[in-house]
């Protein structure tokens, strides 16, 4: 039958527990923080959104709340950027500065930016990948009586798992080209001041991190396993894996 491997709880679950947990914990302080502090405009979220839309020629993306924290998002095929109640109505140098994100990824799209498109092609096999790679692979696992070894259900398992992974990858460099976007076209419409940019850029790191978080969590899992399957000089059937 299959055993846990307490490997994976010392060398993976641990670290990219604590990893994920600082890098959430850095926007929620970086968020808390800025949040409470007003933009010299008095712009609203939604306000700072439609104004660079409008500057970008993308008249067409609506800008509509939803309920959530933290939940702000575009959506490609429904040309829709929803932003969180507190960015939406704040008028905050943060709920500015991830309005500005969002509309980021409005202005990647509406440029066909490529890592947006890949990042979109790979959601679908992801999204699988995250919810039923590991159980395809425990279950290869307990089919072959709890040994390491390669057959077509781990092999499978491992391709969903890998999915995950490289979807993470493809969306690191979407997420701070949008932030970077933000950053340039904030100042420049005069939607920010210099120090005020600055202060945005601090809350926009912060969710990078987030991002790195995932990514690194994505890589571990997938090395690991590769490594417990004997595919990285871990050994396929050996009782040194199993407790």
């Amino acid at each position: 039958m299959f055993h846990f491997d307490p490997a994976y709880l010392l060398f993976v679950a641990l670290p990219l527990l604590v990893i994920t947990g600082l890098a959430h914990l850095w926007v929620k302080v970086s968020y808390a923080r800025y949040s409470k502090v007003g933009n010299a405009r008095g712009i609203t979220g939604a306000e700072a959104a439609k104004y660079i839309l409008h500057a970008e020629g993308l008249d067409n993306v609506r800008v509509e709340p939803v309920e959530g924290w933290l939940s702000d998002h575009y959506s490609p095929k429904e040309l829709v950027l929803r932003l969180s109640p507190q960015n939406y109505s704040g008028t905050s140098i943060a709920a500015v500065g991830i309005a500005a994100h969002e509309a980021g990824h409005a202005i990647q799209h509406a440029r066909r930016y490529a890592p947006l498109a890949l990042r979109n092609i790979a959601v679908p096999m992801a999204s699988i990948g995250s919810g039923f790679g590991y159980l395809v692979i425990v279950i290869g696992l307990a089919m072959s009586g709890g040994r390491n070894v390669i057959t077509p259900l781990t092999l499978i398992g491992l391709g969903l798992i890998a999915s995950v992974a490289l979807f993470q990858i493809v969306n690191l460099p979407v997420e701070f080209d949008a932030s970077r976007r933000a950053l340039q076209v904030l100042p420049r419409l005069g939607i920010l001041s210099g120090d005020e940019n600055r202060a945005a850029r601090n809350v926009l790191v912060a969710a990078a991190m987030t991002y790195v978080a995932a990514t690194l969590a994505a890589i571990a899992e997938l090395l690991y396993w590769a490594w417990r399957l004997g595919l990285l000089g871990g050994s396929r059937d050996s009782d040194s894996n199993r407790t």
